[in-house]
């Protein structure tokens, strides 16, 4: 459990300066009228986020600095939080709030400055703060049916109910939206089927238009490239006159004989014989050419229709001739996305029919354990209630029939609390015959019953015995006890039966100097618990008789 250590309050509204340590269990909280007793807890509302005024300051002071340390060795979820915010300290959290004169805010998790929301965030696996007034989120359906899943601990049952209604909620937006662009995915579809049955007749292949590209080049020009290879190869080695290869080679020949008086022109023959050499392979390979150059008009035409198609394509579809093939491998892609997209269609409403029944179920086990834990539930309450000065209180779960067969996350069942406090009364929901003081010991029962079942954060209770007395008052001070057996529970209370049953008793008081006021806290003595005990029970007058009462009370 999450436990406060210490409070500490700097010109805050009437303090001056405070610094509360708190121990371990029950804290009761006692004083004057007018002393300030909710003091402690508005500022623990501030480091939990609570919203600031400037009124808040102290008068003449520029700032009011409060700080609340914790123990939270035991708290995963402030521990989690912590460390996901990357805030994490060793066992302890410290959250600070400093606020100006001119209402100015600024926040603190352990030293590090954040955001005000991040307090807000973090106070909830820290304090709960229960008012004069919280009794009435007990009322609230939502509030009922957590209450009673936190009773049953059927967290498995309440992950399936929600795992399916994600499941169903998700499966049912994907359908909406294909269907909202059902009409569009028509128009677009037979759009792309004409595409595509125009690309898949053409099938151009990868890379075939370069070599299309270089086809129709060579057939076009092939008259020309025809004679001018002829007359290359005439002038090369075919002309009886004269030619290049014989006049080189008889150049070649007579370099080299000079060569024999001059060595100088050896090399130059070398030369010279070298490019005959090339030349006669260049005619060689020119001849060869020119014999396998064929001019077939049929093989041309079909070239030519194919290479014009492509281009012709390529323009209608904005794309590069080269870049055809993979623009149809495109457009095939998205003919099958959008097919694929009917098929979802089609089979989505099976998919959420399946997932339907498999919510149903979930939900079916979810309601069955939720009917067998309220019995238990409505026995330990109505035990409860008589124990709480309700002799005639009965406790009852109502299931009721759901407004609308939607699934939800919390499964089908609508949980109404039910009582009756009068004998021969038909139960009723409990906001329609219980009063606001019988709500709040309702709620203290179901939170004494819970602490069992689930981890709670310090838990402060302002008043919430007001308008009770007597043997009533001492049993809620006996739940309150209870209470803190599992949990760090703190009691504003005027309430002597209420304040006996504290592990740790602090007293509120007011000074004035007649310019100045301030409020104390001081944690009181056995023998000074005895006195305020007594001021309880008999007023400002203290007698013999209120001071042994007030023993007797502590001593029970």
């Amino acid at each position: 459990m999450t436990m406060l250590l210490q409070l500490t309050i700097q010109n805050f509204a009437i303090v001056k300066s405070l610094d509360i340590d708190w121990q371990s269990g029950m804290t009761t909280i006692t004083g004057e009228t007018g002393a300030g007793k909710s003091i402690a807890i508005d500022a623990l509302g501030l480091c939990l986020g609570d919203r600031a005024t400037t009124n808040v300051v102290r008068p003449s002071a520029t700032k009011a600095d409060i700080a609340a340390r914790f123990d939270v060795s035991a708290n995963s979820l402030a521990n989690n939080w912590l460390s996901e915010h990357e805030l994490d300290s060793e066992n302890e959290c410290i959250l600070r709030r400093v606020i100006s004169a001119e209402g100015r805010s600024k926040a603190y998790i352990n030293g590090s400055q954040v955001p005000l929301a991040q307090l807000k965030e973090l106070g909830q696996y820290l304090i709960n703060i229960h008012g004069q007034h919280d009794h009435q989120l007990i009322i609230k359906p939502a509030e009922q049916r957590r209450m009673l899943d936190a009773y049953a601990e059927h967290k498995d049952l309440l992950e399936n109910v929600s795992h399916y209604y994600q499941q169903y909620r998700k499966q049912v937006a994907e359908l909406e939206i294909l269907q909202e662009s059902q009409q569009q995915r028509e128009a677009q579809q037979q759009l792309l089927q004409y595409q595509v049955s125009e690309l898949d007749e053409f099938a151009l292949q990868q890379e075939e238009f370069d070599t299309l590209e270089a086809d129709y080049k060579r057939y076009s020009h092939s008259q020309q490239i025809l004679t001018d290879t002829m007359e290359t190869l005439h002038l090369l080695s075919q002309d009886d006159h004269f030619n290049v290869l014989s006049g080189l080679q008889k150049c070649h020949d007579t370099i080299a004989s000079l060569a024999h008086y001059d060595e100088q022109l050896a090399n130059i023959a070398t030369i010279i014989n070298d490019s005959v050499i090339q030349l006669e392979e260049a005619n060689n390979d020119l001849r060869h050419y020119h014999e396998r150059l064929e001019l077939d008009p049929e093989s041309f035409s079909l070239i030519e229709e194919r290479y014009s198609q492509a281009i012709t394509l390529a323009k209608k579809h904005q794309v590069a001739p080269e870049a055809l093939p993979e623009f149809h491998q495109q457009l095939s892609q998205q003919l099958a996305s959008i097919s694929s997209d009917e098929h979802k269609l089609a089979s989505l409403a099976d998919e959420i029919e399946q997932t339907l029944s498999l919510y149903d179920q979930a939900a079916q086990e979810l309601s069955a354990s939720r009917k067998l834990y309220s019995t238990k539930l409505s026995e330990e309450i109505s035990i409860s209630m008589k124990e709480l000065n309700m002799p005639h209180g009965e406790f009852s779960v109502r299931f009721d029939d759901a407004e609308n067969d939607k699934p939800a996350r919390s499964g089908k069942d609508d949980i109404c609390f039910t009582v009756s406090i009068n004998p021969g009364q038909a139960p009723e929901a409990m906001h329609k015959v219980a009063s606001g003081g019988e709500l709040s010991r309702i709620s203290l029962a179901m939170q004494v019953i819970l602490a069992d079942k689930v981890i709670s954060p310090t838990m402060i209770f302002d008043e919430v015995d007001v308008g009770i007395s007597g043997p009533t008052a001492a049993m809620v001070g006996e739940k309150l006890r209870q209470l803190a057996e599992k949990t760090q529970i703190m009691c504003v209370t005027h309430l002597p039966q209420v304040a006996c049953k504290g592990h740790q008793q602090l007293f509120v008081a007011k000074l004035t100097d007649g310019e100045h006021t301030e409020t104390t806290v001081t944690e009181l003595s056995n023998a000074a618990r005895v006195k305020e005990i007594a001021r309880l029970l008999a007023g400002n007058t203290i007698t013999d008789s209120s001071l042994a009462n007030a023993q007797e009370l502590l001593a029970s």
